[in-house]
């Protein structure tokens, strides 16, 4: 084990660099005390590579090549969500070491989601300047710093590059990893290289009333008038289909999978449709893989509990499949709804990003960077990242923007990210970093 470069990561994991919805109530000391920190433990990384900030916060590094034209992006965040303390087992920010040889875990908010990236991606550049190593082409290390709140840092770094003219060949973000068994009849190890990713919106559901005293209610007051909308949201759910990256997913994976599901997969033309309608019963990933799906996260009511309300607000997360729109998307909500005395109001939204190649020379480099550093064993496949990130701003400034955090994740630690108990084994993170090194060599 590489004890110095764990104490790094473990160091960095301490920092809380918080992300939240009321900017107000992000602590700025923390971003700053995490770049001077990065400063101090990466200095051949500062002594080699230009850094500017974006903004205050958003950090562009970049490394000079033998040329400038055609470079690769490696994006990370810095920021991290919110936390409950008491619903973790060990502390969130304590980076507490459990374990030891293959069972060696660091427990820390940020583990995966995404300093776990950003450090690697450090390690990984702070070893090849070591060697006195350059890349053939530039590079650029992108880390936002306020991805968990779809923030200004990504999108100010874009035109930073757009106005510079540069328009890389290859940008890689945080999304899938090397998984077993996340798709139904396939237990070998894949790594899930996400193509594209899907749009997200916010949509605020609102019903009024006169209010009044809760001991005289109406017949229909603006609670259960809320509530009954947000019954027949649930109810009608958008329409299942098979979207190309999707497709190309399984196509992948059908010489993998095991009978009957490698015909179905291999036979997406006459199966493609039932299958699609099957995917929603194996789990919530795969039911996300296949519709639009629309949850909601935040409810409102009354400011006392005997007082009617005379607002009842709910907010509903819609995540947009490839193909989907916003407006579509409000529309269809509207007619689930079928209650013109509800208000359906935007709250933010944006559609679904463009669909990278699964073929070519960047998606070339990123596989082979999986086979040399994660095993030869692994399926490198394309995949429909199911949550937003960072890396949907750089589809404007480039056609090969991949979604693949190069870690071995169980189930339970993918269910981690944005609760509690994040983690990441110790030789799972090492192996990160040598997913890192070997794809800046193909640059």
């Amino acid at each position: 084990m590489d004890t110095a470069a764990v104490e790094r990561l473990r160091e960095l994991l301490r920092i809380p660099t918080v992300s939240h919805a009321a900017p107000a109530e992000s602590d700025a000391a923390h971003l700053s005390r995490f770049r001077e920190t990065l400063r101090r433990l990466y200095p051949r990384v500062h002594s080699e590579l230009e850094l500017e900030l974006v903004g205050e916060h958003a950090m562009l590094y970049r490394w000079p090549g033998r040329a400038p034209d055609a470079p690769l992006v490696l994006m990370a965040h810095y920021d991290v969500v919110p936390v409950v303390p008491d619903e973790w087992t060990h502390p969130p920010f304590d980076a507490v070491l459990t374990g030891d040889g293959a069972e060696a875990t660091i427990h820390a908010r940020g583990a995966i989601d995404d300093k776990g990236s950003l450090v690697a991606i450090l390690e990984a550049v702070e070893a090849l300047v070591d060697k006195g190593w350059r890349p053939a082409r530039d590079v650029y290390l992108a880390f936002g710093h306020d991805e968990e709140v779809a923030g200004l840092g990504a999108p100010a770094i874009v035109e930073v590059l757009r106005d510079r003219g540069i328009r890389p060949a290859l940008v890689v973000d945080e999304g899938g990893a090397v998984v077993s068994g996340a798709v139904p009849g396939v237990e070998v190890e894949t790594a899930m290289i996400g193509v594209a990713e899907r749009g997200v919106m916010t949509v605020d559901l609102t019903a009024r009333e006169a209010g009044g005293h809760a001991s005289t209610p109406p017949p229909l007051p603006a609670t259960a008038r809320l509530a009954r909308a947000i019954d027949r949201l649930h109810r009608r759910p958008a329409p299942v289909r098979l979207v190309p990256p999707v497709r190309a997913m399984f196509r992948t994976l059908a010489p993998h999978a095991r009978e009957p599901f490698r015909f179905v997969f291999a036979n997406l033309a006459a199966t493609g449709a039932l299958l699609a309608r099957a995917l929603p019963r194996f789990g919530a990933e795969t039911n996300a893989l296949v519709r639009t799906t629309a949850v909601v996260t935040e409810l409102s009511g009354a400011d006392g509990e005997n007082v009617l309300a005379t607002t009842a607000r709910a907010a509903v997360n819609i995540r947009l499949l490839t193909g989907d729109t916003v407006a579509a998307a409000t529309e269809r909500a509207r007619r689930a709804i079928a209650d013109p005395h509800i208000e359906i109001e935007v709250r933010h939204g944006s559609d679904p990003s463009p669909v990278s190649p699964w073929r070519g020379e960047g998606w070339r480099r990123v596989a082979t960077a999986v086979a040399s550093a994660l095993g030869t064993d692994v399926v490198a496949t394309p995949y429909l990242q199911l949550g937003a990130s960072d890396s949907r701003w750089f589809t404007a400034i480039c056609e090969n923007v991949y979604r693949f955090a190069p870690f071995r994740l169980t189930a339970s630690e993918r269910e981690a990210l944005h609760a509690h108990d994040e983690r990441i084994r110790v030789d799972v993170w090492l192996r990160g970093i040598d997913f890192y090194r070997d794809l800046l060599r193909l640059s």
